[in-house]
């Protein structure tokens, strides 16, 4: 990518009410003077990152890893490389990426260092039908992860995540019935659905870390119905992988359908909940988003 040094041409959008984007900003202006900085309210980040991608030679972005999947949506429709600058309360995607400070994108952005990774695709509704395709840099899924999405972020920022991801776990499937619906050509009940963007190495109450984001897969878990299987999908969220379950299932594909869903059933992508039409068709774009990334060493 485009060596930019001390920022210039690179147009940074800050969603000053992510985590702690606000006080990353003033690290990012401190190192890199001559980047522009705009600090926005979430409801103005779409236009934001509009005008930042008619005035940079690169998209910069602070926030969470929901607004980080905005910008991405952006420099990829754009042909734009795309700087991360880790400031929200998850990080995930820029942490897969090695990408920890803003000395970390700053060293990259000063010497063109950067990557091609995967963009994860789906439209919610039925093949054919009108609705704008979304993107996902992490992972998408239906079922009970939505609501232990919610669930967790009310309570992480007065417990700690791992204990609230538990703590979510356990008033979900409490209170919840299976999800009905068709999948690989079956209709089946099920728990939840996720749909990784790449081989994530744990899927529990908290993500884990995946080590290539190129990979041109999709890593797909499945955790089947009925309230036996509820208990034991629990206990391998606390314990560890969810490889251990005897109902969950897992297998690697470069696209999903999913089918027989009652329209508005929630799903969750980069820790953003939306509502599906009666379908849901899954796949990736292989390498389609070039990301500023510090070179191992």
């Amino acid at each position: 990518a485009p060596a930019l040094p001390a920022g210039q041409g690179l147009v940074v959008v800050v969603n000053r009410e992510s985590g702690t984007a606000t006080a990353t900003a003033s690290l990012v202006r401190d190192m890199l003077p001559m980047a522009t900085v705009m600090e926005v309210a979430p409801a103005d980040l779409p236009a934001a990152f509009a005008d930042a991608a008619d005035q940079g030679r690169a998209l910069g972005v602070c926030g969470g890893d929901g607004t980080v999947n905005l910008a991405a949506s952006v420099a990829a429709t754009h042909g734009m490389p795309l700087a991360v600058f880790p400031g929200g309360t998850l990080n995930h995607f820029a942490y897969d990426l090695g990408i920890e400070t803003v000395h970390d994108t700053a060293a990259a952005l000063t010497a063109g260092d950067a990557i091609r990774v995967d963009l994860g695709r789906f439209r919610p509704g039925p093949k054919g039908a009108d609705g704008a395709d979304g993107y996902f840099l992490n992972a998408f899924s239906l079922g009970v992860y939505p609501e232990l999405v919610n669930t967790r972020e009310h309570w992480s920022p007065r417990i700690g995540g791992w204990p609230a991801g538990v703590l979510a776990a356990f008033h979900v499937l409490r209170g919840q019935r299976p999800l009905e619906a068709e999948f690989q050509g079956r209709r089946r009940p099920l728990w939840l659905v996720f749909v990784g963007n790449g081989l994530f190495r744990r899927v529990g109450p908290n993500p884990g870390r995946r080590h290539n984001l190129a990979d041109g897969l999709l890593d797909v878990r499945v955790i089947h119905g009925g309230r036996g299987p509820a208990l034991r999908l629990l206990a391998a969220a606390v314990a560890g992988p969810l490889t251990r379950s005897p109902v969950h299932a897992a297998v690697r594909r470069r696209r999903v359908r999913i089918g027989g869903l009652a329209p508005g059933t929630p799903y969750a992508y980069d820790g953003e909940v939306a509502h599906s039409g009666t379908e849901l068709m899954i796949d990736k774009l292989p390498e389609a988003l070039t990301v500023y990334c510090p070179m191992p060493v």
